[in-house]
């Protein structure tokens, strides 16, 4: 004690509890060994102005300290004015499932009815005098109205929602906990009006209900570890993949979150790097090219004159509810801090309110002030995370953008989808086909050079920054000999010639910069946008026999059956890309060779701006492991090690606790399409089956602790769990029969 009072004399400092002498009371009080001591503190300099010390006496207080509270007044000196950042508080988020949600509804529909009148009327005003209504009136009527409608809904979200952190709400609390605490409370409250006596029925009682209470909080808290398995269960049962992962992370998440890029930790220092970062990556390939592009679309614009806007583009309620039912929840919150909840729990006025303001907006090519801005998150590549420190470079963007412009996008891509429609060797972003489509495409072309006698020559190219480096003027002309119609193109036009962005880390946000080329990751029209504008590289069979080219989004992949036709191939995509200042990167661009041919060393393939393209012994291609052989083959080492990851993972986190029934059902769900991803457009060998089987039997010897494959046999059985090769051969049919009733011409070729 000496020494304490030492210290605080050295520092000259000075406790509270003398300044307030009415809070000098016991700090620490032990009912059940009968002490109490005043032995915490708060300790404050002579310059500090304190307003206010009280030492809480709460009725509920499983710990034998009680907590203490101090206010204090502090001026700050300067004009930069920051709030205090806490590295490790937990970001809240509004729970909807403990919302008011009837109190919300009520609410904007009282606001949003009136605006909805008003938005009519303008818009009624606007059609019949189209050519004497004010350009500027009405671009502000515009802003003015999306900025109502985002207050409306964020207000009503603030007063009837309540926001909270992630684990705030128990899942395991029941009426019977609610019930103890509400005891331990009344026996507190009448334990203290009796003057807190150390003896006696109310002390006892008081004791009691304590007890009672706390014991039961432990016992439940607990049990809550092994009850979870009901919930993920559930959701498994109703194939419910949003709750069973809510309830998963509830659970299991302990994600390490990437605090350090680019050796610094400070938030301030790596959020503005990360927008240098993201800006110089939004810029063009080629100055001049660029220039070149712009003034082409100013030239080509003067004359041009698209289809008309009819009545089957124009949006209405219908389209607009259906476009928000469909939206997803529990995803992050916008600029705007709006989410898909904050629409879907609306009243049906805002349908009637954003329909009419789209249309308004579609008819005067003109968006809000608030589309043109959303904030970049940076995640981390996947095989980056753990393997090596991090630089910004090992980062991707995803843009959240406003969800009102969401909603508008979806309903443009609904009226307007035969505008932004490809060709049929492009594969991505398309209702009716995927990855396994693009995959068998591939193979049915080695197939074909292979059974000619050739040795099919594959190569993939890698585009540097795909999405990034979009060139909207060359999105414009692509779109203008479409003949998109005048008003459209002039609201792309408004739209994507004035972008601004910000990047967030960690909650804290880097200044504001414009994006002048590239198409956002995140949006719904980007991935329209770059597979339409790559449509130039058609499939070449048209031209020359022997010469393919597979497309999913920016993932191009040549098919050849010689060199000199790959090179020749090469080079007229570069000449392609070159048109539309898109550029390829070889050093992530590959080779590889299937056939009889395929162990001939050959010369790599070289590009325009000296660069090489090597041969390699294996390729990937979204996400199925192509090897050099003979014929068509893949490797099955990525999809086994990533199904051991996933079960590992499952095991380790439930498979102690959880019953065989739920662990298996959890494999069933979440593991074996890992280990199966692409594998029905990709021929597989007896032995292939094998080993797939093989790391199933090693799971279920793990689960039941046994070695014997008689045991894991009569186990699979009894849960009717089906092997990998028995599911890859019902995969193939069912692929096989969607792959004959695809209108996709490129397959049927």
């Amino acid at each position: 004690m000496a020494r304490i009072v030492k210290f605080i004399r050295d520092c000259s400092l000075r406790r509270c509890d003398d300044l307030f002498p009415s809070q000098k009371k016991d700090t620490y009080i032990n009912a059940s060994l009968k002490q109490q001591s005043c032995i915490d503190y708060m300790l404050v300099s002579m310059g500090c102005n304190v307003t206010s010390f009280v030492v809480l006496d709460p009725n509920i207080n499983f710990s034998d300290h009680v907590p203490l509270m101090m206010s204090l007044c502090a001026s700050h000196k300067g004009d930069d004015v920051r709030p205090a950042k806490n590295a490790s508080s937990e970001q809240s988020f509004l729970r909807w499932d403990k919302a008011d949600r009837a109190s919300y509804y009520y609410f904007t529909g009282s606001k949003l009815e009136p605006l909805a009148r008003t938005i009519d009327n303008t818009l009624q005003a606007y059609d019949l005098n189209i050519n004497k209504f004010p350009a500027n009136s009405i671009h502000d009527f515009i802003d003015s109205a999306y900025d109502t409608i985002s207050s409306v809904l964020k207000f009503g979200g603030n007063m009837f929602v309540p926001e909270r952190k992630k684990k705030f709400y128990k899942f395991w609390w029941d009426e019977e906990l609610k019930l103890l605490k509400e005891a331990s409370i009344d026996s507190d409250k009448l334990w203290k009006a009796a003057g807190k006596p150390r003896h006696g029925q109310l002390f006892t009682k008081r004791q009691s209900c304590r007890a009672q209470y706390r014991a039961r909080l432990r016992q439940k808290e607990s049990q809550g570890k092994e009850s979870y398995t009901n919930d993920l269960h559930e959701a498994l049962l109703t194939k419910n993949n949003t709750a069973f992962w809510r309830c998963w992370r509830s659970q299991f998440e302990s994600r390490s979150k990437c605090s350090q890029v680019d050796g610094s930790v400070d938030p301030d220092f790596i959020v503005n790097k990360f927008a240098s970062h993201f800006q110089k990556a939004c810029s063009c390939n080629d100055l001049s090219r660029a220039e070149s592009l712009r003034l082409e679309y100013l030239n080509s614009s003067v004359n041009y004159h698209g289809l008309p806007i009819t009545s089957e583009h124009a949006i209405d309620t219908e389209l607009v509810s259906n476009v928000i039912v469909k939206l997803k929840h529990g995803k992050a919150k916008d600029i705007n801090d709006l989410t898909a909840e904050h629409l879907y729990y609306s009243h049906p006025s805002l349908c009637v309110a954003l329909a009419k303001l789209f249309q308004l907006m579609l008819l005067c090519s003109h968006v809000p002030d608030g589309f043109r801005h959303n904030y970049i998150v940076p995640v981390p590549k996947p095989k980056e995370l753990h393997s090596k420190s991090l630089e910004c470079n090992d980062f991707r963007g995803i843009a959240i953008s406003p969800i009102i412009s969401k909603v508008f996008e979806h309903c443009l891509l609904d009226r307007f989808s035969y505008f932004l429609k490809s060709s049929d060797n492009q594969f991505g972003f398309k209702k009716g086909v995927g990855c396994s489509f693009a995959i068998r495409a591939v193979r049915s072309i080695v197939d074909k050079i292979v059974q000619g006698g050739s040795t099919a020559n594959l190569c993939a190219l890698d585009m540097s920054k795909a999405f990034d480096k979009v060139n909207h003027y060359a999105l414009f002309l692509k779109l203008m000999k479409r003949k998109i119609p005048n008003g459209l193109l002039a609201l792309l036009v408004s739209w994507f010639s004035e972008c601004y962005s910000c990047v967030k880390w960690d909650s804290v946000f880097s200044d504001i910069f414009r994006v002048e080329f590239g198409v956002r990751q995140g949006s719904v029209l980007s991935p329209f946008c770059l597979p339409y504008i790559l449509m130039t590289l058609q499939n070449p069979v048209r031209l020359s026999i022997g010469l393919y080219i597979v497309l999913y989004a920016d993932d191009i992949l040549l098919l050849t059956s010689s060199v000199c036709q790959l090179q020749r191939l090469l080079k007229m995509c570069e000449q392609e890309l070159d048109a539309i200042d898109m550029v390829v990167n070889a050093s992530k661009s590959c080779c590889v060779r299937i056939g009889p041919r395929n162990n001939v060393d050959c010369t790599p393939i070289s590009m325009s701006s000296g660069d090489n393209i090597m041969w390699v012994d294996e390729l990937r291609y979204l996400g199925v492991y192509i090897v050099r052989s003979r014929v068509f083959k893949c490797s099955l080492d990525m999809a086994k090690k990533s199904f051991y990851r996933a079960a590992n993972s499952v095991f380790g986190k439930i498979g102690r606790i959880a019953s065989e029934e739920v662990t298996l059902q959890i494999l069933d769900s979440k593991c074996i399409p890992v280990l199966l991803y692409g594998l029905e457009a990709c021929p597989l060998l007896k032995s292939d089956k094998s080993s797939l089987d093989f790391a199933i039997d090693r799971f279920f010897m793990k689960l039941f602790k046994t070695s014997s494959i008689q045991i894991v046999r009569l186990c699979q059985s009894y849960f009717n769990f089906e092997l990998p090769s028995v599911r890859w051969e019902k995969r193939v049919t069912k692929f096989e029969q969607k792959l004959l009733n695809s209108d996709n011409l490129f397959c049927k070729l």
